[in-house]
């Protein structure tokens, strides 16, 4: 597991080799320097002893001051080429799992909360930033520190150095022995702000219903266990680094106490230098800072570690839905509509039922279908399975022939406009939200297609009208006016075949006909199925599908299946019977 982080780590890189190479470089440039400077401060102590005069003092100074400049600008240029990889895979990882989600079907984000995959997208990915930079950085500072370091110090005096390195083993140790419990504490922090995170944007999503039922104080208490839970998993996070770090610490110190101890005796003896002793002592101190920071650079790589997994597990979640390696292309405009269903069942899945039952049809070109039945009959799951936003099996299902799972998809989604029962607006102008399939659709095209969706009207009475900005899901537009505007967003496209699941069910029953007529007059050759509860609307389609229990049960026209006694003919006694008692 250890080796397949670190190959995703290389992979993460490889783009930026040589730059990396570059800063590396410059950090070891720096490190030769850091080790030249006690050298020339321990040269200067022992030269100062005999003949303190100014001069000297000054030449010291002055090499001092040139080392240490050059020192601190190749540092920062090392630093900031460093980080500034770490800044770029950031934003190259962003990409990849946003266009990662986009090639994966809607069945994905049922079962993956949202918060969470945004938590893996922005926090996860934060997460490895840190380790390319600010733990890479330490690290490779660590190794040049001590492989530069130590040879020199071993070559001033092998016994006071070692006694002085005695100790790092019991750090090593230490770091060792919290390494495990480090993983999984930052791994539940992660999954608590995960959870956290799925329940804002849930809320936030649904707050007409909390206000609407008066949940604001169990939303609130909800919130405020898994806020409770994020702070706890942090507070555990933050006990056992503040008890390895100072453990690291202290062990540090320990090692310049030795040295000072054992140092006093070897400058009496005469086996040392009063400079060298110096210079030793600033090697110690330089070691001190790269030591105690290699305790946060473990906790950057153990949040690095449980990130790469959080990313990875999205990144290696493949598409079930998606082309077929010998998809054909098939143009819109060269389709002419038909299409074809074969013995379909679906069942999804966890469920025992299916939703579809062997459904057998064939619908012409130009056609207008209305599908009806009560809920859970499989009417949507039917308009899904048209598009492929269902994994169907092949075979099944065909457009003109041509079987919709060997169709590109993208060609396949272009022919089929498509709108749900979720009338989804996008944040921005009425506009954009219409010619959202055809950005560079002119003013023109766009007034045509809401005049068919009976929705020009009323754009033009906002202060705005077609500049008027809706809000977050359309929250600023009435239901029948989100759905007017997502069909006139459908219409736009002028696709061969037209799929509305139930996309009317906010507009009233004489907006609803008018629609659908002027669906069935205006649009030649359009093939269209509709979804609907309003029997009214139905009735002017050329044929009526009626399913049941996954299954289609009557096919007929409107004047056929009134007077046959079957499921119709008692949802239309039952429509009836409403509209008279209201």
């Amino acid at each position: 597991m250890v080796n397949s982080r670190l190959i995703k780590l290389a992979t993460y890189l490889r783009p930026h080799w040589k730059t990396m190479a570059l800063g590396i470089i410059a950090l070891f440039i720096v490190n030769v320097i850091s080790v030249y400077i006690p050298l020339l401060i321990g040269d200067a102590v022992d030269q100062l002893q005999g003949a303190l005069t100014l001069q000297s003092i000054l030449r010291f100074v002055v090499l001092i001051v040139i080392a240490a400049s050059v020192m601190w600008g190749i540092r920062m240029f090392s630093r900031t080429t460093i980080f500034g990889i770490g800044r770029q895979v950031e934003y190259e990882l962003k990409q990849k799992i946003f266009q990662h989600l986009l090639r994966l079907e809607p069945s994905y984000f049922f079962t993956n909360s949202i918060g969470d995959l945004i938590n893996r997208a922005t926090s996860d990915v934060d997460n490895v930033r840190r380790l390319l930079g600010f733990a890479i950085l330490s690290l490779t500072n660590t190794l040049f520190a001590y492989t530069l370091t130590l040879p020199v110090m071993l070559g001033i005096n092998a016994k006071l150095s070692l006694a002085a390195l005695a100790v790092y083993p019991l750090m090593l140790g230490a770091v060792q022995f919290f390494s495990g419990r480090l993983r999984n504490e930052q791994r539940e922090v992660q999954e608590n702000l995960s959870d956290l995170s799925q329940l804002i944007q849930e809320d936030i999503s649904g707050i007409s219903l909390i206000k609407i039922y008066a949940q604001e104080e169990n939303e609130k208490k909800g919130f405020g266990d898994k806020n409770e839970s994020l702070l706890n998993a942090n507070l555990k996070l933050a006990r056992t680094r503040n008890l390895l770090f100072p453990i690291i610490e202290g062990l540090v110190y320990l090692s310049l106490v030795l040295l000072l101890w054992l140092g006093s005796g070897a400058i009496e003896a005469g086996t040392i230098t009063i400079g060298n002793f110096v210079t030793l002592i600033i090697y110690v101190e330089r070691l001190v800072f790269p030591t105690a920071l290699l305790g946060f650079t473990i906790t950057a790589y153990q949040r690095g570690e449980v990130s790469i997994d959080r990313i990875e597990a999205v990144l290696n979640s493949e598409p079930q839905i998606k082309n077929d390696e010998n998809a054909i292309a098939l143009p819109p405009e060269l389709i002419e509509g038909k299409i074809s269903v074969q013995n379909l069942s679906y069942t999804y899945p966890g469920s025992r039922n299916p939703a579809l039952y062997k459904l057998n049809f064939t619908i012409q070109p130009g056609e207008t279908i209305a599908i009806v039945g009560s809920v859970g009959s499989g009417k949507s799951t039917l308009a899904n399975a048209i598009p492929r936003l269902l994994n169907i099996e092949p075979g099944i299902v065909f457009l003109d022939g041509f079987d919709v799972t060997k169709i590109r998809l993208r060609d396949l989604r272009e022919a089929i406009a498509y709108v749900p029962q979720d009338s989804f607006l996008f944040s921005t102008q009425i506009r954009d939200n219409i010619r959202y399939g055809i950005p560079v659709a002119e003013q023109p095209e766009v007034e045509n297609a809401a005049q068919q969706a009976q929705i020009h009207p009323e754009i033009l009475n906002f202060p705005k009208q077609y500049d008027t900005l809706v809000g977050e899901r359309g929250i600023t537009l009435s239901g029948g006016q989100r759905q007017r505007t997502s069909l006139a967003r459908a219409l736009l496209i002028d696709a061969p075949v037209l799929i509305l699941d139930d996309a009317l069910s906010s507009v009233d029953n004489q907006t609803a006909t008018e629609i659908l007529e002027t669906l069935s007059g205006e649009i030649e050759g359009q093939t269209v199925l509709f979804i609907s509860h309003q029997l009214s609307a139905a009735a002017t389609a050329d044929r009526i599908f009626v399913m049941d229990q996954g299954q289609i049960v009557q096919i007929g026209t409107h004047e056929e299946l009134i007077n046959q006694t079957g499921l119709y003919q008692s949802l239309w006694k039952q429509q009836q019977l409403e509209e008279v008692l209201q």
